[in-house]
């Protein structure tokens, strides 16, 4: 017979006496589950031109600018909530400016002191920017302001449109006065014409004030060939100047008013306020709004 095949032997354990036997668990290791990653799909290239659409748009000068507007609005908006809309602050110049005009100006004189022009010209507020000068030449027949020569020089070279003006003293010869006038200033193709500032009797009658006024009006018309600009206040042209001179334009001074009530006679320039700051002036000026367009205003300059 074969020889009948033994069967493993198994260790035995040795029994400690008094110990408890355990049974030794063994667990299974356990597998982790390996998730697989599905493959990515490239972006749809609608989605892809709509993205570069919004950058281009959001990287844009125009986009930007557009964006400016309306917040400046918007904050313009809420700062002239409750105000005259005819009549807006406008806080580079300190004042408040009517809107119905387009061309803006100043006047000085040694009063304003030393003026950086260019700094003048290149000020703006939306809008509003200053386009014109008047600028103080003489007084009666002897006095000649001295900033007169410097800024009738300076202003010219910014671009800025001047004329001069002669403040009257009517108890002196109006015809005196308009001859020192024009030794004084040179006027030139281009600028506004002259301008003869009444504003005080100083003593005299009203009659006495128009008829030298008249003749200083005559003698600056026959050598300049133009018919002068007549400045006044208002309270003084309805007392003493209304009916008369009509045949001239004029520039009245109302201040701080959202409209000029001249409805029985036609003006030209009107001094709103005399509180402005500008760049490049320490005191503050005159302001004034032209009545007309740009057509009016070219038409009105010395030919």
């Amino acid at each position: 017979m074969p020889p009948t095949p033994k069967k493993p032997s198994t260790p035995r354990k040795t029994a400690i006496p008094g110990a408890r036997q355990t049974t030794l668990a063994f667990k299974k290791p356990v597998k982790k589950r390996v998730t697989k990653k599905k493959p990515h799909k490239g972006m749809a290239i609608h989605w892809k031109l709509t993205i570069a659409f919004v950058l281009l748009i959001l990287l844009s000068p125009l986009y930007y600018a557009y964006v400016l507007r309306m917040f400046t609005s918007t904050i313009r908006w809420v700062k002239d909530w409750g105000e005259d809309p005819n009549y807006r602050t406008y806080s580079s110049f300190n004042i408040k400016i009517p809107k119905n005009y387009g061309i803006h100006g100043i006047d000085v004189s040694s009063y304003q002191g030393k003026i950086d022009w260019q700094q003048v010209k290149v000020m703006q507020e939306d809008s509003v920017r200053i386009k014109f000068a008047m600028i103080k030449a003489t007084e009666g027949v002897m006095l000649v302001d001295p900033y007169f020569q410097r800024n009738w020089r300076e202003a010219a070279k910014t671009g800025i449109v001047c004329s001069a003006y002669h403040f009257f003293r009517p108890q002196k010869s109006g015809e005196w006065q308009a001859r020192f006038f024009l030794q004084t200033v040179q006027f030139e193709k281009g600028d506004l014409p002259p301008i003869v500032d009444i504003e005080q009797l100083n003593g005299v009658s009203a009659r006495t004030m128009r008829k030298e006024l008249t003749a200083f009006l005559l003698h600056v018309e026959r050598k300049i060939g133009v018919k002068p600009i007549i400045y006044s206040g208002l309270s003084f042209y309805n007392d003493f100047l209304h009916g008369y001179f009509e045949e001239y334009p004029l520039w009245i001074a109302h201040y701080h008013q959202s409209k000029l009530n001249m409805k029985d006679r036609p003006w030209a320039f009107w001094q709103h306020s005399d509180k402005a700051r500008i760049s490049g002036i320490n005191h503050v000026v005159d302001f004034n709004a032209f009545n007309g367009d740009s057509t009016a205003f070219e038409a009105l300059k010395l030919k």
